[in-house]
């Protein structure tokens, strides 16, 4: 797919292939069409090695900002690389109200920082989110998130080489600055790896807690109400 800014034409897709992408605001999977493009002309003039292009979101019209790299400029023509950089990401969701308050406020802050693309940031703040998890879950809390982590790895069919980021950052103890250095997809293993710790850990226990109080309450309700009818 190639991109060109033309000078006449102004925004050209040699293969009238759509960008698809999840909506930062509406988090739909959706095309995005093109809403507002830099002037050709004035991009000849200061040639910028990055430009910033508007989408539009075909399910809820929302403008979502794209950052493209230069290839070249040719003759009447502005070629930009097929690759983009979102400068607004989705918000990850979870279930926080399960979670200790604490290691909630923490697991924010770290989804925050994801969603940013800080993903350093994010790993200090995921040991740290974990750190105040394993407090909570008290002796032999560690141990137990340790090997829902495992089954994890197992589940997912990733490689020791690949997931040993990932249990430094979770488990092992030591100052910030020996932290491994995160990529953008050992970013994504780490943030799936700790809501799935986190769920097993909080969440499953705590809407299956509800639904048996629930349950409970119906019981109860129902016995009382045979003893009255008595």
């Amino acid at each position: 797919m190639a991109i060109l800014l033309d000078k006449v034409q102004g925004f050209k897709n040699e293969d009238d292939e759509h960008i698809g992408l999840e909506c930062p605001y509406c988090g739909v999977y959706a095309h995005m069409s093109p809403q507002s493009v830099p002037d050709a002309a004035r991009l000849m003039e200061t040639r910028p090695k990055h430009v910033g292009l508007v989408y539009q979101c075909d399910a809820c019209r929302a403008p979502v900002f794209l950052r493209f790299a230069v290839k070249g400029y040719d003759g009447d023509e502005v070629e930009l690389y097929r690759n983009f950089v979102e400068l607004e990401r989705p918000k990850e969701k979870f279930p926080y109200s399960y979670l200790p308050k604490h290691t909630e406020v923490l697991f924010r802050e770290a989804l925050s920082c994801y969603s940013a693309g800080n993903f350093n940031a994010f790993a200090s703040m995921c040991r740290r989110s974990a750190a105040s998890a394993f407090e909570a879950l008290g002796d032999g809390g560690k141990l137990r998130a340790f090997e829902e982590v495992m089954v994890a790895q197992d589940i997912a069919g990733i490689e020791d080489e690949t997931f040993a980021p990932i249990k430094t950052i979770l488990f092992e103890s030591g100052q910030e600055e020996d932290l491994p250095l995160l990529s953008r997809a050992h970013a994504g293993i780490m943030l799936e790896v700790l809501k799935d710790m986190f769920y097993q850990c909080f969440v499953r226990r705590g809407k299956l807690t509800r639904a048996l109080k629930v349950r409970r309450f119906f019981v109860q309700d129902g016995a009382n109400d045979m003893a009255s009818s008595a």
